[in-house]
């Protein structure tokens, strides 16, 4: 089968596979520059609450494709940049879903999502300190902010592979699953989102994300933007009703 990704919604879920079994699913250039487009798509479509990015088979992702690097790294890791900067800013919930190998371009792409789950043996590696690349500053930034700089620091410059245990300590991962538990959770834990304020979600996200780099007095008017948000959606009072009659919310933003 040709190199590609793969896209299927069920439940508000949207999942995303990187299918490239003959290399490890390591992402070529076309799916680097694919990337993007389809997340727009994803995030245009109405009964998409969440994503989940994982890989064909039995691994993540094993890198960027290394002919790629070699024929033409300079375009390769640009469109690598932009795929991960894309992902980061998908507006809901994204998770990763990893078995086997996340190394490379992989880890790049889960480090992007706004959690990652893994099963028991999956590997992690930062490795482009072994080709002599410079990894971009977004990436790096993304992975002292997930890890701490010790941690980031020990990825990049031994490009060395760590275990599940150490990556669940440093968080680099938020939850290990036992061999055969990884899809059951993944489930659980997307209906759970999707039975959540979609509002919140996306408020938090993008406070979460975007105080980092802007003066309080920004931050605080975007939390102030999306308090009015709330109170315009009527979200608040109905999950307040909700909890008092004891049954599920009807959330209703966004209208339309």
């Amino acid at each position: 089968m040709e190199p590609g990704l793969k896209t299927h919604v069920s439940d508000g879920t949207a999942t995303v596979t990187i299918s490239n079994t003959g290399k490890r699913n390591a992402m070529t250039v076309q799916m680097w520059r694919d990337l993007p487009p389809l997340l727009d798509r994803l995030a245009a479509d109405g009964s998409v609450r969440s994503l989940v990015l994982t890989g064909e088979g039995g691994t993540f992702c094993a890198g960027a494709d290394i002919g790629a690097l070699r024929d033409a790294a300079g375009e390769s890791q640009g469109l690598a940049v932009a795929a991960e900067e894309a992902l980061a800013a998908f507006p809901g919930p994204t998770l990763a879903a990893i078995r086997g190998y996340c190394v490379g371009g992989g880890a790049q792409l889960a480090a992007a999502c706004d959690l990652r789950f893994a099963e028991e043996g999956a590997l992690f590696g930062v490795t482009p300190a072994k080709l002599a690349v410079v990894y971009p500053a977004s990436a790096t930034r993304r992975l002292v902010r997930l890890v701490g700089l010790s941690t980031a620091k020990y990825l990049l410059f031994s490009g060395e592979l760590i275990g599940c245990a150490r990556a669940l300590r440093t968080g680099l991962v938020d939850e290990v699953l036992a061999e055969g538990g990884l899809d059951k959770r993944v489930a659980e834990f997307s209906a759970v989102l999707a039975s959540r304020s979609l509002l919140t979600q996306t408020a938090a996200k993008e406070l979460a994300n975007g105080t980092w780099d802007v003066p309080p007095a920004e931050a605080e008017e975007r939390g102030a933007h999306w308090a009015a948000q709330a109170r315009a959606s009527g979200d608040t009072a109905e999950g307040a009703a909700a909890f008092l009659e004891r049954r599920a919310p009807r959330f209703t933003w966004p209208a339309g």
